[in-house]
Protein backbone atom coordinates (compact mmCIF):
# COMPACT_ATOMS: atom_id res chain seq x y z
CA UNK A 1 0.00 0.00 0.00
CA UNK A 2 2.96 2.30 -0.52
CA UNK A 3 1.51 3.60 -3.79
CA UNK A 4 -1.30 6.07 -3.07
CA UNK A 5 -3.14 4.99 -6.20
CA UNK A 6 -2.54 1.29 -5.75
CA UNK A 7 -5.34 -1.03 -6.82
CA UNK A 8 -6.04 -3.96 -4.50
CA UNK A 9 -7.54 -6.78 -6.55
CA UNK A 10 -8.79 -9.63 -4.38
CA UNK A 11 -10.01 -12.64 -6.43
CA UNK A 12 -12.52 -14.62 -4.42
CA UNK A 13 -13.21 -18.32 -4.56
CA UNK A 14 -16.94 -18.80 -4.45
CA UNK A 15 -16.65 -22.00 -2.42
CA UNK A 16 -14.91 -20.08 0.39
CA UNK A 17 -17.53 -17.33 0.65
CA UNK A 18 -19.59 -17.67 3.82
CA UNK A 19 -23.35 -17.55 4.33
CA UNK A 20 -24.00 -18.20 0.67
CA UNK A 21 -26.24 -20.89 -0.80
CA UNK A 22 -24.25 -22.62 -3.54
CA UNK A 23 -26.12 -22.46 -6.86
CA UNK A 24 -25.99 -25.10 -9.52
CA UNK A 25 -23.57 -23.03 -11.58
CA UNK A 26 -20.45 -21.43 -10.19
CA UNK A 27 -20.42 -17.61 -10.21
CA UNK A 28 -17.02 -15.93 -10.50
CA UNK A 29 -16.58 -12.54 -8.91
CA UNK A 30 -13.89 -10.24 -7.55
CA UNK A 31 -13.32 -7.35 -5.15
CA UNK A 32 -11.31 -4.29 -6.22
CA UNK A 33 -10.31 -1.88 -3.45
CA UNK A 34 -9.16 1.45 -4.89
CA UNK A 35 -7.43 4.11 -2.79
CA UNK A 36 -8.10 7.62 -3.99
CA UNK A 37 -10.60 10.44 -4.41
CA UNK A 38 -13.81 9.15 -5.98
CA UNK A 39 -14.19 12.34 -8.04
CA UNK A 40 -11.03 11.25 -9.84
CA UNK A 41 -11.35 7.47 -9.71
CA UNK A 42 -14.92 7.38 -11.03
CA UNK A 43 -13.62 8.85 -14.29
CA UNK A 44 -11.37 5.82 -14.73
CA UNK A 45 -14.25 3.32 -14.70
CA UNK A 46 -15.27 1.74 -17.98
CA UNK A 47 -18.52 3.01 -19.46
CA UNK A 48 -21.52 0.76 -18.75
CA UNK A 49 -19.50 -1.46 -16.41
CA UNK A 50 -21.47 -1.04 -13.15
CA UNK A 51 -24.86 -2.66 -12.40
CA UNK A 52 -25.59 -1.21 -8.96
CA UNK A 53 -24.29 1.47 -6.59
CA UNK A 54 -24.73 1.15 -2.83
CA UNK A 55 -22.97 3.87 -0.87
CA UNK A 56 -22.98 6.00 2.26
CA UNK A 57 -21.48 9.40 1.36
CA UNK A 58 -20.12 11.76 4.01
CA UNK A 59 -22.84 14.07 5.32
CA UNK A 60 -20.31 16.75 6.33
CA UNK A 61 -21.49 16.68 9.92
CA UNK A 62 -18.03 16.73 11.42
CA UNK A 63 -14.58 17.99 10.56
CA UNK A 64 -15.98 21.31 9.33
CA UNK A 65 -14.80 24.82 9.96
CA UNK A 66 -17.13 27.79 10.52
CA UNK A 67 -17.63 28.11 6.75
CA UNK A 68 -18.69 24.45 6.44
CA UNK A 69 -15.55 23.49 4.61
CA UNK A 70 -14.07 20.06 5.20
CA UNK A 71 -11.01 20.24 7.42
CA UNK A 72 -8.83 17.75 9.24
CA UNK A 73 -11.68 15.49 10.28
CA UNK A 74 -9.51 12.92 12.05
CA UNK A 75 -8.08 15.58 14.34
CA UNK A 76 -11.45 17.14 15.06
CA UNK A 77 -13.05 13.80 15.90
CA UNK A 78 -10.49 13.22 18.58
CA UNK A 79 -11.71 16.19 20.59
CA UNK A 80 -15.40 15.50 19.98
CA UNK A 81 -15.96 19.17 19.25
CA UNK A 82 -16.54 21.29 16.17
CA UNK A 83 -16.28 25.00 16.78
CA UNK A 84 -17.19 24.58 20.44
CA UNK A 85 -20.18 22.31 19.80
CA UNK A 86 -20.35 18.50 19.90
CA UNK A 87 -19.64 16.71 16.64
CA UNK A 88 -22.63 16.75 14.30
CA UNK A 89 -24.61 19.34 16.26
CA UNK A 90 -23.60 22.55 14.54
CA UNK A 91 -26.51 23.55 12.31
CA UNK A 92 -26.29 25.77 9.28
CA UNK A 93 -28.65 25.66 6.25
CA UNK A 94 -25.63 26.17 4.01
CA UNK A 95 -24.55 22.66 4.91
CA UNK A 96 -27.40 21.19 2.86
CA UNK A 97 -26.63 23.41 -0.12
CA UNK A 98 -22.97 22.36 -0.03
CA UNK A 99 -23.94 18.69 0.22
CA UNK A 100 -26.30 19.01 -2.74
CA UNK A 101 -23.53 20.49 -4.88
CA UNK A 102 -21.08 17.80 -3.81
CA UNK A 103 -23.49 14.94 -4.56
CA UNK A 104 -24.38 16.53 -7.89
CA UNK A 105 -20.70 16.41 -8.89
CA UNK A 106 -20.33 12.82 -7.72
CA UNK A 107 -23.55 11.80 -9.47
CA UNK A 108 -22.42 13.24 -12.78
CA UNK A 109 -19.33 11.05 -12.59
CA UNK A 110 -21.27 7.92 -11.55
CA UNK A 111 -23.80 8.08 -14.39
CA UNK A 112 -21.47 7.10 -17.30
CA UNK A 113 -20.17 4.00 -15.51
CA UNK A 114 -23.67 2.64 -14.84
CA UNK A 115 -25.50 0.54 -17.39
CA UNK A 116 -28.90 1.95 -18.40
CA UNK A 117 -31.59 1.22 -15.82
CA UNK A 118 -29.11 0.55 -13.03
CA UNK A 119 -30.02 1.63 -9.50
CA UNK A 120 -28.08 3.69 -6.98
CA UNK A 121 -28.99 3.35 -3.30
CA UNK A 122 -27.53 6.31 -1.40
CA UNK A 123 -27.74 6.57 2.38
CA UNK A 124 -28.52 9.97 3.85
CA UNK A 125 -29.22 11.65 7.14
CA UNK A 126 -33.02 12.28 7.13
CA UNK A 127 -32.86 16.08 7.36
CA UNK A 128 -30.49 16.23 4.38
CA UNK A 129 -32.19 13.59 2.23
CA UNK A 130 -33.98 16.17 0.08
CA UNK A 131 -30.65 17.77 -0.77
CA UNK A 132 -29.16 14.36 -1.55
CA UNK A 133 -32.10 13.55 -3.83
CA UNK A 134 -31.96 16.89 -5.66
CA UNK A 135 -28.21 16.55 -6.18
CA UNK A 136 -28.67 13.10 -7.73
CA UNK A 137 -31.63 14.22 -9.82
CA UNK A 138 -29.86 17.24 -11.30
CA UNK A 139 -26.91 14.94 -12.10
CA UNK A 140 -29.17 12.86 -14.36
CA UNK A 141 -30.72 10.22 -12.09
CA UNK A 142 -34.42 9.51 -11.73
CA UNK A 143 -35.55 9.44 -8.08
CA UNK A 144 -37.68 6.31 -7.78
CA UNK A 145 -38.31 6.14 -4.03
CA UNK A 146 -37.17 6.96 -0.50
CA UNK A 147 -36.30 3.97 1.68
CA UNK A 148 -35.88 3.90 5.45
CA UNK A 149 -33.43 1.90 7.55
CA UNK A 150 -35.26 1.54 10.87
CA UNK A 151 -33.38 0.78 14.10
CA UNK A 152 -34.24 1.11 17.78
CA UNK A 153 -31.04 0.46 19.70
CA UNK A 154 -27.96 2.64 20.18
CA UNK A 155 -29.85 5.74 19.06
CA UNK A 156 -28.72 8.67 21.19
CA UNK A 157 -31.12 11.48 22.12
CA UNK A 158 -29.02 14.50 21.12
CA UNK A 159 -31.33 17.42 21.92
CA UNK A 160 -29.71 20.22 23.94
CA UNK A 161 -31.15 21.91 26.98
CA UNK A 162 -30.99 25.72 27.07
CA UNK A 163 -30.17 26.40 30.72
CA UNK A 164 -26.48 27.09 30.09
CA UNK A 165 -27.42 29.76 27.54
CA UNK A 166 -29.77 31.34 30.05
CA UNK A 167 -26.96 31.41 32.62
CA UNK A 168 -24.87 33.50 30.21
CA UNK A 169 -27.52 36.18 29.77
CA UNK A 170 -26.71 39.55 31.30
CA UNK A 171 -29.74 39.67 33.57
CA UNK A 172 -30.36 39.21 37.26
CA UNK A 173 -30.38 35.80 38.89
CA UNK A 174 -34.10 36.11 39.48
CA UNK A 175 -34.75 36.82 35.79
CA UNK A 176 -32.65 33.82 34.81
CA UNK A 177 -34.74 31.57 37.03
CA UNK A 178 -37.92 32.99 35.57
CA UNK A 179 -36.69 32.29 32.02
CA UNK A 180 -35.74 28.71 32.95
CA UNK A 181 -39.16 28.21 34.50
CA UNK A 182 -40.80 29.50 31.32
CA UNK A 183 -38.74 27.13 29.16
CA UNK A 184 -40.03 24.12 31.17
CA UNK A 185 -37.01 22.02 30.22
CA UNK A 186 -37.47 22.40 26.49
CA UNK A 187 -34.61 21.40 24.19
CA UNK A 188 -33.38 21.91 20.63
CA UNK A 189 -35.46 20.27 17.82
CA UNK A 190 -33.67 16.92 17.67
CA UNK A 191 -35.79 13.89 18.47
CA UNK A 192 -34.21 10.54 19.20
CA UNK A 193 -33.20 9.20 15.76
CA UNK A 194 -34.51 5.76 14.82
CA UNK A 195 -34.09 5.70 11.06
CA UNK A 196 -31.84 6.75 8.21
CA UNK A 197 -33.07 7.45 4.72
CA UNK A 198 -31.84 5.86 1.53
CA UNK A 199 -32.41 7.56 -1.81
CA UNK A 200 -33.36 5.04 -4.49
CA UNK A 201 -32.15 6.60 -7.73
CA UNK A 202 -32.04 5.06 -11.18
CA UNK A 203 -30.13 5.80 -14.35
CA UNK A 204 -32.70 6.33 -17.13
CA UNK A 205 -33.40 3.06 -18.90
CA UNK A 206 -33.39 2.41 -22.64
CA UNK A 207 -36.85 1.64 -23.96
CA UNK A 208 -39.37 -0.22 -21.83
CA UNK A 209 -38.58 -2.03 -18.60
CA UNK A 210 -38.62 -5.31 -20.54
CA UNK A 211 -36.40 -4.00 -23.32
CA UNK A 212 -33.87 -2.66 -20.81
CA UNK A 213 -33.87 -5.92 -18.83
CA UNK A 214 -33.29 -8.04 -21.92
CA UNK A 215 -30.33 -5.89 -22.91
CA UNK A 216 -28.73 -5.05 -19.53
CA UNK A 217 -30.41 -7.16 -16.79
CA UNK A 218 -31.10 -4.02 -14.76
CA UNK A 219 -34.02 -1.77 -13.92
CA UNK A 220 -36.33 -4.25 -12.18
CA UNK A 221 -36.40 -5.41 -8.56
CA UNK A 222 -36.37 -8.93 -7.14
CA UNK A 223 -39.70 -9.36 -5.26
CA UNK A 224 -38.37 -12.54 -3.63
CA UNK A 225 -35.65 -10.63 -1.77
CA UNK A 226 -36.94 -10.27 1.78
CA UNK A 227 -35.68 -9.38 5.22
CA UNK A 228 -38.65 -10.81 7.12
CA UNK A 229 -40.27 -13.38 4.85
CA UNK A 230 -42.69 -10.78 3.47
CA UNK A 231 -42.66 -8.77 0.26
CA UNK A 232 -39.82 -6.20 0.31
CA UNK A 233 -40.95 -2.84 1.64
CA UNK A 234 -39.58 0.68 1.90
CA UNK A 235 -38.98 0.25 5.65
CA UNK A 236 -36.10 -2.11 6.48
CA UNK A 237 -35.85 -3.02 10.16
CA UNK A 238 -32.28 -3.95 11.08
CA UNK A 239 -30.49 -3.04 14.32
CA UNK A 240 -27.21 -1.15 14.25
CA UNK A 241 -24.16 -3.43 14.36
CA UNK A 242 -21.85 -3.63 17.33
CA UNK A 243 -18.65 -1.74 16.64
CA UNK A 244 -15.56 -3.91 16.23
CA UNK A 245 -12.51 -2.82 18.21
CA UNK A 246 -10.34 -2.78 15.09
CA UNK A 247 -12.85 -0.76 13.07
CA UNK A 248 -12.96 2.91 14.01
CA UNK A 249 -15.42 3.93 11.31
CA UNK A 250 -18.23 6.02 12.82
CA UNK A 251 -21.13 4.94 10.61
CA UNK A 252 -20.72 1.23 9.84
CA UNK A 253 -23.86 -0.16 8.22
CA UNK A 254 -25.24 -3.67 8.98
CA UNK A 255 -23.92 -6.21 6.50
CA UNK A 256 -27.30 -7.96 6.31
CA UNK A 257 -28.97 -4.68 5.30
CA UNK A 258 -26.52 -4.07 2.47
CA UNK A 259 -26.84 -7.73 1.42
CA UNK A 260 -30.60 -7.24 1.17
CA UNK A 261 -30.17 -4.14 -1.00
CA UNK A 262 -27.77 -5.97 -3.29
CA UNK A 263 -30.12 -8.95 -3.69
CA UNK A 264 -33.06 -6.62 -4.27
CA UNK A 265 -31.49 -4.56 -7.03
CA UNK A 266 -28.91 -6.77 -8.79
CA UNK A 267 -28.05 -10.29 -9.96
CA UNK A 268 -25.22 -12.69 -8.98
CA UNK A 269 -22.12 -12.00 -11.04
CA UNK A 270 -22.94 -8.34 -11.61
CA UNK A 271 -20.73 -5.49 -10.42
CA UNK A 272 -21.57 -3.33 -7.39
CA UNK A 273 -19.81 0.01 -6.90
CA UNK A 274 -19.29 1.89 -3.63
CA UNK A 275 -17.49 5.21 -4.24
CA UNK A 276 -17.34 5.87 -0.47
CA UNK A 277 -16.32 2.41 0.70
CA UNK A 278 -15.37 3.30 4.27
CA UNK A 279 -14.43 0.15 6.16
CA UNK A 280 -15.74 -2.16 3.44
CA UNK A 281 -19.28 -3.24 4.36
CA UNK A 282 -20.47 -3.10 0.74
CA UNK A 283 -17.52 -5.23 -0.37
CA UNK A 284 -18.24 -7.84 2.32
CA UNK A 285 -21.93 -7.92 1.41
CA UNK A 286 -21.10 -8.26 -2.28
CA UNK A 287 -18.82 -11.21 -1.63
CA UNK A 288 -21.53 -12.93 0.40
CA UNK A 289 -24.03 -12.48 -2.41
CA UNK A 290 -21.75 -13.52 -5.29
CA UNK A 291 -21.39 -10.05 -6.79
CA UNK A 292 -18.20 -8.32 -7.81
CA UNK A 293 -17.45 -5.05 -6.05
CA UNK A 294 -15.37 -1.98 -6.80
CA UNK A 295 -14.84 0.09 -3.68
CA UNK A 296 -13.23 3.54 -3.73
CA UNK A 297 -11.97 5.05 -0.47
CA UNK A 298 -9.91 8.18 0.11
CA UNK A 299 -8.49 7.08 3.48
CA UNK A 300 -5.75 4.50 3.35
CA UNK A 301 -6.50 3.24 6.87
CA UNK A 302 -10.03 2.26 5.87
CA UNK A 303 -8.71 0.45 2.80
CA UNK A 304 -6.59 -1.70 5.12
CA UNK A 305 -9.58 -2.45 7.35
CA UNK A 306 -11.70 -3.37 4.32
CA UNK A 307 -8.95 -5.60 2.96
CA UNK A 308 -8.71 -7.44 6.29
CA UNK A 309 -12.49 -7.87 6.49
CA UNK A 310 -12.60 -9.40 3.00
CA UNK A 311 -9.73 -11.78 3.78
CA UNK A 312 -11.47 -12.82 6.97
CA UNK A 313 -14.60 -13.63 4.94
CA UNK A 314 -12.79 -15.81 2.42
CA UNK A 315 -10.71 -17.63 5.03
CA UNK A 316 -13.72 -18.74 7.06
Amino acid sequence: MSDENELHHIPLSFEKAIQVTVPQEKVDYYINLVHGNCLEKLLELERHSIHLIVTDPPYFLDGLDNKWKKGQADCVRGSGLVGGLPVGMKFDPRQGVALQGFIHNVGQKMIPALVPGAFAVVFSQPRLSHRMAIGLETAGFEIRDILAWHFTKRAQFKAFGQEHFVDKKDVSKREREEIKCALQGRKTPQLRPQFETMILAQKPREGTFVDNWIEYKTGLINPKASLDGKAPSTVMRVEKPERDKYNGHLTVKPICLVEHLIRLFSLPGQVVLDPFLGSGTTAVAASRTQRSCIGIEVRKGYIKIAENRIKKETQS
